[in-house]
């Protein structure tokens, strides 16, 4: 494992390893331990500019070759992943804080992407579409947009880094990839790694690893690439979309939640609670998806609560290397010092801690917060993290008013015994994407994914890839001779 730490701690630009010319280092650290794995000098805003300029130079021969040729470097790239998933677990696991049940969930995602990003290259299709003009022939074609930039976060590094690389690139553009400053091996020089050694042409991947205070808006002003997809927060994915539009860049933004799981009157008590805290508690609460409020109908709360508490109290909290670990650290110190933060708050509005997890260090141990005051800003912003909010209502109606009570619209999910109640109530929520019976963490290949609101802007999976990767081009033949006014 140590090796991926060592090699990978380069840029990767142009198809050539080598480190970056900044002045400072990125420093990659253990979140549970505080081991430092690997030290990274930044990229600056030239290399920036190297790598856009290599991915435009090298796309115009990757676009022209033959879409089965290009799939072909995808189905290698999915069985280096099956070969070495078990070393890739363990640089999971080290860099992120994630348990090993984590980055099996990650890793069966990242090869069902990839298996789509097989199909994908074969996607694109022409059409011949009939004209009023007698004898003209209209045709439109499904092109690539060039260059992609894809700017990923740290909870799920190398599926959300592969979401929009592999598809983007199968579909014949180039891409420069800025991963995380946390993560910046799984998320960023792995991925670089994998489609090296998958044949992948030099220059139509490259990674730039750096920050902000460096680069400041280089990444996303640059004039080479046409879209940028970004995954991340709100309030940076707001900047993205600005600086995006007023250069007619096209924005795909995967950003947060403040998703709910609502468990009506008539659900099956125990298998909503399970569900519950899965979708609050997977990889400490870091997910986007997330259930930060647990919505119970006021007839069946004392059960669901006890249940709930007993459950959350059971989850081990400890060191992610071990498999019984369920929650692990969460990402850095400043993460923590405002988790505990938001616990505190909610303390001082008047909330009762049901459970009051302690703070060591990142490790966040869960919290279950209940009776926060109705117009509390916590129930309405995202808390990336192991707290819970529990929130009694009575009936669907109000139900319904509480979720949609909030600036985002990603996700959420409903219990009842009805599955057309469910089905009901789910439609009159502000949502990209509901569940019913299930939980709130869900992410398949072909099902269009993202939200509405301040979640974000687009959709990626499956056809939406084409959306946001593609464009249309309108080529028409005229046979015979036109007409002409003048």
């Amino acid at each position: 494992m140590s090796s991926y730490f060592t090699d990978l701690a380069q840029q990767y630009i142009d198809g050539e390893w080598r480190p970056g010319t900044g002045s400072w280092d990125i420093i990659d650290f253990n979140p549970y331990d505080g081991e430092k794995l690997a030290s990274i000098t930044i990229a600056t805003v030239d290399e920036v500019d190297e790598a856009y300029q290599a991915a435009a130079r090298a796309q115009k021969a990757w676009a022209a070759t033959n879409p089965y040729a290009r799939r072909a470097v995808f189905e290698k790239a999915l069985r280096i992943i099956e070969d070495r998933e078990q070393e890739i677990s363990e640089v999971i696991v080290a860099e992120l804080g994630g348990t090993f049940l984590k980055a099996g969930f990650e890793l069966h995602l990242v090869k069902e992407f990839l298996r789509e990003a097989i199909h994908l290259a074969l996607r694109p299709q022409g059409r011949i579409i009939p004209s009023p003009v007698d004898g003209k022939e209209n045709r439109v074609y499904t092109v690539p947009v060039g260059v992609v930039g894809v700017i990923s976060p740290f909870n799920f590094p190398l599926l959300l880094s592969l979401k929009s690389v592999a598809p983007a690139l199968a579909l014949g553009n180039g891409v420069v990839l800025k991963p995380h400053q946390n993560t910046p091996i799984v998320g960023g020089s792995l991925v670089a790694k994998i489609f090296e050694d998958a044949g992948l042409p030099g220059g139509l991947l490259n990674v730039v690893i750096t920050d902000i205070a460096e680069i400041g808006d280089a990444f996303i002003e640059h004039p080479i690439p046409k879209v940028i997809s970004f995954t991340g927060s709100d309030k940076v994915g707001r900047h993205v979309a600005t600086v995006c539009a007023s250069q007619f860049k096209r924005a795909v933004l995967e950003l947060g939640g403040n998703s709910a799981i609502v468990v009506l009157d008539d659900a099956d008590i125990d298998y909503a609670v399970d569900a519950a805290v899965f979708s609050r508690y997977v990889h400490q609460g870091q997910v986007c998806m997330a259930a930060n409020r647990v919505l119970v109908d006021r007839s069946i709360a004392d059960e669901f609560t006890e249940k709930f508490v007993t459950k959350v109290k059971s989850l081990k909290v400890g060191d992610p290397r071990d498999p019984q670990t369920v929650i692990g650290p969460v990402i850095n110190s400043q993460q923590a010092d405002a988790l505990s933060g938001v616990v505190e708050q909610a303390i001082a509005e008047g909330a009762t801690a049901l459970v009051h997890g302690t703070t060591t260090d990142n490790l966040v141990a869960p919290s279950v917060l209940t009776d926060l005051p109705a117009d509390s800003d916590l129930l309405r912003q995202e808390v990336f993290g192991p707290v819970a909010f529990l929130i009694t209502f009575d009936g669907e109606e109000e139900a319904v008013r509480i979720v949609n009570d909030t600036p985002y619209g990603l996700s959420g999910a409903v219990h009842t015994a009805d599955i057309e109640r469910g089905v009901n109530f789910a439609k009159q929520i502000d949502t990209g994407m509901f569940h019913v019976n299930d939980g709130t963490v869900h992410d398949e290949p072909i099902v269009p994914f993202g939200g509405e609101k301040a979640s974000g802007l687009g959709r990626l999976n499956g056809e939406s890839m084409l959306d946001a990767f593609t464009s249309l081009k309108w080529i028409s033949v005229q046979h015979g001779r036109s007409g002409f006014p003048f």
